[in-house]
């Protein structure tokens, strides 16, 4: 009997320090090390991320025509709302879980996995059965015509049959994320995309099933992906007490959860009121040829920015958790250390893109002669890059500190004080050109917008007002 308790205690004990050994790496270890040992597992996860939707990009060019890949593009920020539900569920779960780590407040750490399952289910029910039914219509909204209209439905109506795996994968991973475990949430995520990137051309080309299987390559491999982040929870090896069979409701859970993600969700759908705007802009006063390379130069960029997304991971436990404990001086240093770092690993990439833009572009058009103007405009378009990981970094920051309203109002501005009417009037105005100008334009300001308010909270740091807000915000 004194053995078994013996032994028990010794289990006990082992799972606690296993249990605080992540925890306590994120508040008392050099900053420098902590980011390096979550970030480069978060980035080399995001970059196969990004390769992947980068070479769906290649397969579908190279495979079959540019009118496919103009058609996937109108589906594609379409398809991104159901990334957008995952990391509302998955970002505010993982904010709050980040902060309640760092409160020692296990009574709501057991509460987050069964609110956050609820939240994911109601929020893909109501997104994926209307835009089923109306894939056809949402495409024509996008600007879609004719064959890529054709093709564009296609994609979007397979994808939407798997959105729950899309929402639960990727919900799970955030919050397995924002334990600080990104070397675990990267090897769940490197399974999925690892069997899409291997499936995609094998359906596109050797099966002949086109448009339609680089969707299906997709959707298994996101059944992958939710069956690693399910394995992970159901065999007990959270840093927290979390039943993933559970399916609960606790309103101040529920609640935290929808508030502390909803700026994720909100540069989702700005993203998507972009790209209406953008493709319509496009499509009304240019060509076939002209939406293709839109497509092509915002896939390239999107996948440059792909170790920011990795940082941007990262960030959120080491700012959440020493939040939580009050440690607001090491919260400023690490936001800082992260945005520099950000920097220098964009600004290589910057510089090529800048000197050598027609060598980027024909890896996706192989087929396209591009002009003179053609590359200036990949310039303008690229010229933002060094401002991205001060904006990244911001918009993850704010609502790790209890401030996602600040993410949200910004998000909400982006598109619609300044997208809205300047893709809707610019390009009249000056032509194709005014998608490129006013895109950077719009960056650049809301780089000098973020600086602000930033700096704000930094100020707030100083006179211990972010303790005063915790104690007044929702109690969980």
């Amino acid at each position: 009997m004194i053995l078994t308790i013996v032994h028990y205690s010794i289990e006990i004990s082992t799972y606690m320090d296993i249990k605080d050994r992540q925890k306590n790496l994120v508040l008392q270890e050099n900053l420098t090390k902590v980011m390096w040992k979550l970030s480069l597992p978060a980035i080399a996860a995001m970059v196969l991320y990004g390769l992947n939707a980068f070479m769906d990009t290649v397969y579908i060019g190279q495979l079959m025509n540019q009118t496919a890949l103009a058609g996937v593009a109108l589906a594609y920020p379409l398809t991104a709302i159901m990334m957008g539900l995952g990391s509302w569920a998955g970002t505010g779960a993982g904010n709050l879980l980040s902060i309640v780590l760092g409160k020692n407040d296990e009574e709501t750490q057991r509460k987050i996995i069964g609110n956050a399952t609820l939240f994911m289910l109601l929020t893909t029910s109501l997104f994926a059965l209307p835009a089923y039914v109306f894939a056809d219509s949402l495409i024509q909204t996008m600007g879609g015509s004719g064959e890529v209209l054709a093709y564009g439905t296609e994609y979007l109506q397979i994808t939407l049959l798997a959105s729950p795996l899309w929402v639960y994968g990727l919900g799970l991973n955030f919050i397995v994320r924002a334990e600080g475990k990104m070397k675990e949430a990267a090897i769940m995520m490197s399974y999925g995309l690892g069997v899409n990137l291997v499936l995609t051309p094998i359906f596109i080309y050797y099966l002949d099933m086109g448009v339609a299987g680089a969707a299906w390559a997709t959707n298994i491999g996101m059944l992958v992906y939710c069956l690693t982040g399910y394995l992970y929870f159901q065999r007990g090896k959270a840093s927290f007490q979390a039943d993933i069979h559970s399916f609960t409701y606790d309103q101040s859970v529920f609640s935290s959860i929808a508030k502390m993600g909803f700026p994720g969700f909100i540069l989702t759908i700005m993203s998507l009121v972009q790209a209406v705007v953008v493709f319509n802009a496009i499509t009304g006063i240019g060509t076939e040829d002209d939406l293709a390379f839109f497509a092509a130069a915002n896939r390239i960029q999107l996948f440059l920015m792909t170790p920011l997304f990795g940082l941007m991971r990262a960030l959120q436990p080491v700012v959440g958790i020493n939040f939580g404990a009050g440690q607001y001086e090491r919260v400023k240093q690490a936001f800082l250390l992260f945005c520099k770092t950000g920097f220098w690993i964009v600004a290589p990439f910057w510089l090529l893109l800048t000197l050598f833009p027609a060598t980027s572009l024909s890896l996706v058009l192989p087929d396209m002669v591009f002009s003179p103007t053609d590359l200036f405009h990949f310039r303008v378009y690229a010229f933002v890059l060094p401002f991205l990981p001060f904006v990244f970094m911001s918009l993850t920051y704010l609502p790790a500190i209890e401030q996602p309203k600040y993410a949200s109002i910004v998000g909400l501005a982006r598109q619609v004080v300044f997208y809205v009417p300047v893709m809707l009037l610019l390009p009249k105005w000056i032509g194709i050109g005014g998608v490129y100008y006013g895109s950077t334009a719009i960056d650049i300001a809301l780089t000098g917008w973020l600086v602000y308010i930033v700096w704000r909270t930094f100020q707030s740091f100083q006179t211990d007002e972010p303790k005063q807000e915790l104690t007044r915000s929702t109690t969980v």
